[in-house]
């Protein structure tokens, strides 16, 4: 099929990099090459939307500004959610303060904005683990769904997807950071993402089958042949039906169909998708960090491409018990949830974890602060990526004045640069909403949202 930017006196991509032998490993977007993938219809890049997401919430004296001397509190038991009444900032915008959790983000003062004082409210009935992460991005309100425990829903960011997402190859892109085999607890403690109420999103965790699903062209060609197949015998099977049946057939027909779309956008986009500098990742377990560093990677690497507009990245699991090696950070393996229980104990170590998380992000933001687009403009000012904990705190598990940081700022949409202090009682969806009217979702509503919140805009 002739590329679209194969006119006479054009130069497509295809031909610019047979000219170069494919030396270049990451090529910046010029002029005369065709846009990239990762590109509007008009040619203006695309808007993208990403999630960072810290379980067992956040050791507050090291991560808000103003608590440093705060005492330590008291374990609060599972299903008691605690509510945090102590010292608070202002309401209104201030100057970023960098407490010792946050320094490392201090590179990037004018290209982040701290947001507190935002809250969610706790549905008595489960684990309060359990909702930290299943819900934060939950479009149903507290109780909002009837016969479950879960107030979960479509997420914001398959909603986000149906508007941003729909013309790359992946609509949305879950990972995750937990490679534990030891499965000792139930979806809603491991997964973020959901297509709807009782459908979860189930995230990636192996990085070499992160990489083969994104860039493996054989993996690609069997799904090609397997769905060719599949969808050749349903069409002829189709002939045979009734007409009871046709409507359930024809439901599982669009579903196959679906993968096929999928494939020809990645098969269209292949031979012109802009090189990427990252290898394929090796066999056998990473040490913690370089894990999380790769996640991360695989991340940029598919918003970069155009793979996807939207991703959520899952540092970890809620309450998981499993004890970890975070090598070069904590000196002995540690279990996160563990520790949250006993901060007097391991306040030190909880400390260096959340500063090594937050490092983590820093790091993305760096990475993809350098990656231009063609306009001039780079990954990072075209996307929302957000930064954020659903507790916050993990001893008390208190579901207000969460932490939550966003950079990028969606095309120059968001304030940056500033610490947003919200009025008391104000959802955390109030967040979602706006971050949805910016990527052009127009909802009057969003879970319990009151409103979007003007502070944030620019």
């Amino acid at each position: 099929m002739r590329n679209k930017s194969d006119a006479p006196g054009a130069l497509s991509r295809r031909k610019f990099l047979a000219g170069i032998g494919g030396a270049a490993l990451s090529l910046p977007q010029l002029e005369s090459v065709a846009a990239s993938p990762a590109a509007t219809s008009s040619g203006a890049p695309a808007t993208r939307l990403a999630f960072f997401y810290m379980p067992n919430g956040m050791t507050r004296r090291g991560f808000f500004p103003g608590e440093s001397d705060r005492s330590l509190p008291n374990f609060a038991g599972q299903n008691n959610v605690w509510r945090f009444e102590g010292q608070q900032t202002p309401v209104g915008q201030h100057e970023m303060t960098f407490t010792p959790t946050l320094k490392a983000l201090h590179p990037f003062r004018k290209q982040v904005s701290l947001i507190t004082g935002l809250d969610r409210t706790f549905q008595h009935g489960t684990d309060s683990h359990a909702q930290a992460a299943s819900c934060f991005l939950s479009e149903a309100a507290p109780f909002g769904v009837e016969g479950s425990a879960y107030p979960i829903a479509r997420t914001l960011d398959h909603v986000a997807s149906d508007a941003i997402g729909q013309a790359s190859p992946f609509p949305t892109l879950e990972l995750s950071c937990n490679d534990s085999k030891d499965n000792i607890e139930s979806i809603y403690f491991d997964n973020m993402s959901w297509y709807g109420s009782g459908h979860v999103a189930p995230s990636m965790r192996n990085p070499r089958k992160v990489y083969d699903r994104l860039f493996g062209t054989r993996n690609n060609l069997r799904s090609r042949n397997i769905t060719d197949l599949v969808l050749g015998n349903a069409k002829s099977f189709q002939k045979k039906l009734g007409t009871a049946d046709r409507d359930k057939f024809n439901e599982y027909f669009e579903s196959v169909r679906s993968i096929e779309k999928r494939l020809d956008r990645v098969d269209s986009m292949r031979a012109d998708m802009k090189p990427v500098s990252i290898a394929r990742p090796g066999e056998g377990l990473l040490p913690r960090k370089e894990y999380i560093y790769l996640m991360g990677d695989l991340m940029i690497a598919a918003l970069q491409t155009g793979l996807t507009n939207v991703s959520t990245l899952m540092i970890g699991a809620e309450r998981w018990g499993t004890t970890l090696k975070y090598e070069g950070i904590l000196d002995q393996p540690r279990s996160h949830h563990g520790m949250t229980h006993n901060p007097k104990k391991h306040v030190d170590d909880l400390l260096k974890l959340d500063a090594f998380h937050v490092e983590a992000y820093a790091r993305m933001i760096e990475k993809m602060s350098h990656i231009q687009e063609g306009d001039g403009s780079t990954l990072l000012d075209n996307t929302i990526f957000t930064l954020g904990a659903g507790l916050g705190d993990g001893t008390t598990h208190q579901y207000n004045d969460l932490p939550i940081v966003v950079a990028g700022g969606g095309r120059g949409a968001l304030q940056l640069g500033k610490h947003i202090h919200c009025p008391k009682g104000t959802p955390l969806a109030n967040l979602w909403l706006t971050q949805l009217d910016i990527l052009g979702v127009e909802r009057d509503r969003f879970a319990d949202s009151t409103g979007q919140l003007s502070s944030v805009r620019a």
